[in-house]
């Protein structure tokens, strides 16, 4: 059984539960989210029980209070909403999603179409698709790209969802420049590096060590948990999503001596090291790498909680 590295949680969502974390700490519950603050039904539940209030609107929380916006980003009329009610904003968006929508506003603000490559009903599309909703077209797949028009073909722009199979995005994006060559695209990829670093280091592992069962943690709504289940299955092997070990059928086990095991950017290494225990009970001896990542990328704290 090999232990996948890098694993679990990056920068971004690192930040996003700090901040909520500490303002618990400092000033007491409740403390009011918006949305998941990051894309796991374990960190949901445990900040739920220490006295987060997740809400979906900003209008469901009292006047005054303080409001965690969750790590993937919120549409500028969230702000204003948030302002309407004298609340007070605590931006937990991950940086690396704040420069997709800083993209947004640059490439709308030049007159531009900006063809943003993701999940519709993504919460990170969401958000960012709401920097300039009358300028943004969401190209979800290489039929849509074939077919998608613009105003004006000479320009059009490119951003994508920081959390995509770079695989699939590479496909995507190939269609949208043979199609459009004018289209302007940012200095540097959106894909985050958590997103890069975890797709490669399953391919890796695949290949290298053979592994005919992939074991993912992560929860169903969590988009690049499930880009590492499909690149798994892409190099050949069986994977399956997990929230945790009570997921996991024992008939996955059957005839598959080499396993692998990794999590979502936003699972925590407790319930991975619960899958662990649960597959030596089974037979399989650890081998990888224990510690779940060394990036060494770290995202200030919002101000109001440094």
């Amino acid at each position: 059984m090999n232990l996948i590295s890098p694993r679990g949680y990056c920068a971004g969502v690192d930040r996003a539960i700090e901040t909520v974390d500490r303002l618990l700490e400092e000033r007491g519950a409740p403390v009011y989210v918006r949305g998941e603050i990051v894309h796991n039904q374990y960190v949901v539940r445990t900040l739920a029980e220490k006295g987060a209030v997740f809400v979906d609107t900003p209008e469901e929380v009292p006047e005054g209070s303080v409001i965690v916006l969750s790590a993937h980003g919120s549409a500028p009329d969230i702000y204003e909403r948030c302002a309407a009610r004298e609340l007070e904003v605590i931006d937990a968006t991950c940086p690396l999603v704040s420069k997709v929508h800083a993209e947004v506003r640059r490439y709308a603000g030049k007159g531009a179409t900006v063809l943003l490559v993701g999940h519709l009903d993504h919460d990170e599309v969401i958000g960012t698709r709401g920097e300039a909703p009358d300028r943004v077209i969401v190209v979800e797949d290489v039929e849509q790209a074939e077919v998608v028009e613009v105003p004006d073909p000479d320009n059009v722009a490119l951003t994508t969802q920081t959390t995509l199979s770079l695989d699939d995005t590479a496909e995507i994006i190939a269609v949208l420049k043979r199609r459009f060559p004018a289209l302007q695209s940012p200095a540097s990829s959106d894909i985050c590096y958590a997103t890069q670093n975890r797709q490669d280091a399953v391919k890796a592992t695949v290949e290298m060590t053979e592994a005919e069962l992939v074991l993912v943690v992560g929860s169903q709504n969590s988009s690049n948990s499930q880009r590492l289940v499909e690149v798994a299955r892409a190099g050949g092997a069986e994977s399956y999503l997990i929230d945790g070990v009570d997921d996991l059928d024992p008939s996955w086990l059957d005839d598959h001596p080499r396993v692998a095991l990794t999590a979502g950017a936003s699972a925590p290494e407790v319930l991975v090291r619960e899958v662990l225990d649960y597959l030596e009970t089974r037979g399989y001896c650890r081998k990888g790498n224990e510690v779940p990542t060394d990036e060494g990328v770290v995202f200030a704290l919002p101000p109001q909680v440094r």
